[in-house]
């Protein structure tokens, strides 16, 4: 009997013991917590960071953000345009003499030291016959033939020099991040708009964030958005890649909206071009938990550590009318947008976790 009442005390300390372990388990893992905020104004959190609550209605709405050009881009554009294209060291020169051909073969004669082109020197010239060193770089193919042929009318009578350049080696540029084939690319004779130098590295890629490309020209980054470029009525075909140019099209992980909650599917959602609503949200990760969410509030925690308050807003989904503000307000880079489980669903997780230790009480009962 001694031994039954010892083994029936242990079992209740054991019972207490599983019971508020349970408990304190179950505040753990039941998830993420509204809290008791405020219905609306100004609070601090015991964390310290200090907080603003609205619920959303069109008067609390916020006004879309508009990705403004900065100064330098406009700067940019009205310095950008259509130039004729200039020699440059590195550039291999076709040059056929009308009449003469002895003096200048055609590419692809392998008997002579020309049959490749006649190459500009780091120096800016070529090495001619008759009239050796010719300056090249800085001329267009105009401006060079006009020279050449002013010095051979020294020694030929009818000098009549054809160029062309046949191949581009001496502008150039750089292009990485979130494209399919990054890596160096020439500038020929046809000007490249930061338009065609994407389209040259295969476009961005799936993950690339259009509306976050970096320009970088003589050291100074110029932040470049598409869609941001078409809201001041321009576009990427106004700018023109230069000698020396580099861009980087960053990744969208940069533009993600954060889901945390009861949703139907929890990960991180891009910020398209053309933008991303709450409504959208909710779309792309199917829909509210029929089960477990508690669709009478539903919050968007939007941070800028440029502020002094978080913003936390949130909206009543069991409503249809919010629907419509759901579709209105859209969603900035960083957004978490959070929905709480019901009670039930807190209580029922709850019972979950004590369960199997009730089961590790009555096995311990039977013995």
């Amino acid at each position: 009997m001694h031994q039954l009442s010892k083994m029936l005390s242990a079992s209740s300390l054991l019972l207490i013991t599983v019971l508020s372990a349970s408990c304190a388990t179950t505040t753990i893992n039941s998830g993420l917590q509204s809290g008791d905020l405020p219905p609306a104004g100004d609070f601090t959190a015991e964390n310290g960071l200090q907080f603003n609550i609205q619920p959303l209605n069109l008067a609390t709405l916020p006004a879309p953000q508009k990705a403004q050009p900065s100064n330098d881009i406009y700067q940019l554009i009205a310095s950008s345009k259509k130039t004729e294209y200039r020699i440059s060291a590195g550039d291999i020169l076709s040059i056929t003499l009308v009449g003469y051909p002895d003096m200048t073969p055609t590419t692809g004669n392998g008997d002579s030291p020309y049959a490749a082109g006649y190459p500009v020197d780091q120096q800016g010239f070529v090495q001619f016959p008759l009239v050796g060193r010719v300056q090249a770089s800085g001329m267009s193919v105009p401006q060079f033939t006009a020279s050449l042929q002013s010095k051979l009318q020294r020694y030929l009578k009818y000098s009549d020099p054809q160029v062309k350049i046949i191949d581009y080696r001496g502008n150039k540029f750089f292009i990485d991040g979130e494209v399919r084939q990054p890596g160096e690319f020439a500038i020929d004779d046809a000007p490249v708009s930061l338009y065609s130098a994407i389209s040259r590295a295969g476009g961005a890629t799936e993950t690339g964030d259009s509306n976050s490309i970096v320009l970088n020209r003589n050291g100074q980054n110029y932040k470049i958005g598409l869609q941001s470029l078409r809201q001041i009525g321009s576009s990427a075909n106004q700018i023109y890649i230069q000698d020396g140019d580099s861009i980087h099209i960053n990744s969208q992980s940069r533009n993600m909206v954060y889901v945390l909650g009861e949703f139907g599917q929890v990960k991180p959602v891009p910020i398209l071009e053309q933008g991303l609503s709450l409504a959208q949200v909710l779309g792309e990760s199917q829909g509210l938990n029929a089960a477990t969410a508690n669709a009478a509030k539903i919050y968007v925690v939007r941070d800028n550590p440029d502020y002094q308050r978080t913003n936390i807003y949130y909206v009543d989904m069991q409503t249809i009318t919010n629907l419509a503000i759901a579709n209105r307000f859209q969603m900035q880079p960083n957004d978490i947008l959070y929905v709480d489980p019901t009670g039930l669903t807190r209580w029922n997780r709850i019972i979950s976790s004590i369960l199997p230790s009730t089961s590790a009480i009555r096995s311990l009962s039977d013995l």
